[in-house]
């Protein structure tokens, strides 16, 4: 291995050209790849890893075509994936306990006397190095390491950061190769700022599924920005660039002042008008993110992270960290999702993950058609009344199952998708579950304003998912889960970005999930009704009603809008029930809000004062009207 040193976590590193160790592994062909990069530090990890890993042989994946097929074709003669029927689909199966993200075992390493919110899951950074590499310790060994290289955003772009992946699964490295532009370029040049993730399955049973899942680990090394995950494949957990590079990006952005969401990237174009405007979007979990970014009739530049930064004409500018979709499948059906169903049906290169497989045909929950009684699933042979070990009934295929397909496979894919410079994104738009407190849109009073609003974000349970149904989980711009650094920080970031921007966007709240005695108030489609009044306010063609939360949208607007787009009536009656202001469940929220917030150390001032002076707008107005629910008829409209 050359000269040993040893590294941060004590563990032995070798620095130097490839050893003939490793050229037994790693033939001349490859070899020469690694060297062409002429990076040290890349060297220094390959050798590293390879040394503690034990991998049987190492292949380098570049951005050629050669390459990419090479990683297709070895997931299929690893029986990761299987053909399907239709032209370039495949299957692939987690095994029945590694379904998910595994939130418990996913953990910022912090080192001694470091702080952070708490509820960041951490742990103390030499015992989860120590603990981590044991795992990964000979996890490789009889197995083939894949070194790949990707560009987190665009090519060629100021936004992307390089990413080096190692893993031992090619259903993962084909996964990235789908999901995420290809970066051996990238690499040449780029010095020491990359991330980089090291991956293995570990031991694999007899359907070629994780074994040991009870040693699952996912732990976030901050100081050298990297991740280690082992004992997994669900690509949640395993697929590095994803949700792990996310909390990466998250911490190099609060260092350099440009913000890293979880957010979507989409394109409004109101009919007949020449424009596009572009929307960024923030929501929980079964809360309408993805269909918001699929809405009938607009483009989609990405589903799920967006890079941001401010533009040299004082604008917010957004990239897609991504090129793919890793999308939920359940409930994907011709009806409402008819974009992303065509193109789950028709000949492409897509990887289905966790749906049922009948004679080589997918099938996955409320699809739209009848699901037959027995096929393959993540069970393995599945029946009708099929029970697991505690009793409780499989489903054909899981809740959680996947699709992973590139964005420009599909019809509304927006002709900027790979732009280097962004798009000029002129509104965010957050969102959650709230079934009895919020009205269906509304845009906050200032930048500042709807920073709080973002951070304020909840959402409801839903028993068909999540167990015990109602259970309000405070989310703050849909990023908790994925939060590094202290929450006081991650807004006074997003109060920073706003503040140093000429134009900042606009910010609006939606709410599908209204309901009045068990029913909801809006259809599926209304949400289209609510985007485009957001963008007609934007280009100044709305005027609104101020409100204690915000501004609302004036009836004889979404009159004309639910006419023109959707060629429905809208009621004066259908208003005044979504619209009317509940300033006693409004109250409540704030309680709960303050309480969570009061756990907090160094919360922005401005931020503060927003609750404060939210607080005190919605305590006037129910001792002013000495009523709790409130017509928007009895706010004054403005032209603002």
């Amino acid at each position: 291995m050359g000269v040993l040193v040893k590294d941060t976590a004590g563990y032995e590193t070798g620095r130097g050209i490839l050893s003939g160790c490793e050229q037994k592994i790693m033939n001349e062909t490859n070899l020469k790849k690694i060297k062409a990069l002429n990076n040290p530090k890349i060297l220094e990890i390959i050798e590293k890893f390879i040394d503690h890993c034990k991998p049987g042989k190492v292949t380098v994946i570049t951005d050629s075509q050669e390459d990419i097929e090479y990683v297709r074709e070895l997931s299929l003669k690893n029986n990761e994936e299987q053909r399907l029927a239709m032209q370039g689909h495949t299957i692939h199966f987690d095994g029945i306990r590694d379904q998910a993200r595994d939130k418990a075992n996913t953990k910022v390493l912090l080192p001694a006397g470091v702080k952070i919110s708490s509820f960041i899951n951490s742990k103390d950074r030499e015992a989860g190095l120590n603990e981590v590499l044991g795992f990964l310790a000979g996890s490789m060994q009889g197995k083939e390491l894949l070194i790949c290289f990707f560009c987190l955003g665009p090519n060629n772009s100021k936004f992307s950061i390089p990413a080096l992946q190692l893993t031992d699964s090619a259903y993962v490295a084909h996964s990235e190769t789908i999901l995420y532009r290809p970066g051996y370029e990238e690499f040449k040049g780029c010095g020491d700022d990359f991330f980089y993730f090291v991956h293995s399955a570990g031991e694999l049973d007899a359907r070629c599924n994780t074994a040991n899942i009870d040693n699952r680990r996912v732990y976030i090394d901050l100081q050298e920005n990297r991740v280690f995950t082992v004992n997994n494949q669900y690509a949640g957990n395993s697929v590095g660039l994803k949700k792990l590079a996310l909390r990466l990006a998250i911490n190099k952005a609060n260092r350099e002042g440009w913000l890293c969401e979880h957010m979507f990237i989409l394109g409004a174009r109101p009919e007949g008008k020449d424009r596009v405007t572009y929307f960024t979007g923030a929501y929980p979990s079964a809360c309408g993110k993805t269909s918001t970014a699929m809405i009938s009739g607009q483009s989609i530049i990405g589903d799920d992270i967006a890079y941001i930064r401010a533009g040299e004409d004082g604008r917010a500018y957004a990239v897609n960290v991504e090129q793919g979709i890793f999308g939920i499948i359940t409930d994907v059906n011709p009806e409402d999702d008819p974009v992303i169903y065509k193109a789950l049906t028709t000949p492409r290169e897509l990887i289905f993950s966790n749906v049922l497989n009948v004679d080589g045909v997918p099938y996955w929950l409320n699809m739209g058609k009848e699901i037959p009684p027995a096929g393959i699933n993540f069970s393995g042979e599945w029946f009708e009344g099929k029970k697991d070990q505690q009793g409780n009934p499989i489903d054909p295929a899981h809740k959680n199952a996947r699709y992973t397909i590139r964005i420009s496979e599909l019809g509304n894919a927006d002709e900027r998708l790979n732009h280097p410079d962004g798009v000029p994104v002129s509104g965010f738009i957050y969102g959650g579950r709230d079934s009895d407190t919020n009205v269906p849109v509304f845009e906050a009073l200032s930048w500042t304003h709807g920073v709080y609003v973002g951070a304020a974000i909840e959402s409801e349970t839903t028993a068909a998912t999540l167990g015990k149904a109602g259970v309000r989980k405070h989310n703050p711009m849909a990023n908790l889960d994925f939060l590094v650094v202290p929450l006081g920080q991650y807004i006074k970031s997003q109060l920073d970005f706003g503040n140093r921007l000429n134009t900042p966007p606009k910010i609006f709240h939606t709410n599908y999930f209204l309901k009045e005695d068990g029913k909801f108030l809006n259809s599926k489609l209304d949400k289209k009704v609510w985007l485009l009044w957001a963008e007609g306010r934007i280009h100044n063609e709305y005027g609104a009603i101020k409100t204690p939360i915000g501004f609302i949208p004036k009836f004889e607007d979404l009159k004309q809008l639910f006419r023109q787009i959707l060629a429905e009536d809208y009621t004066k009656a259908d208003y005044e029930t979504q619209f009317k202001l509940r300033t006693k469940k409004l109250l409540e929220k704030l309680e709960r809000v303050e309480k969570l917030f009061a756990e907090e150390e160094q919360l922005p001032a401005g931020f503060m004062e927003q609750f404060e002076q939210e607080k005190q707008r919605l305590t006037e107005t129910l001792q002013g009207f000495g009523r709790d629910c409130i017509s928007p008829f009895e706010f004054p409209p403005v032209t603002v």
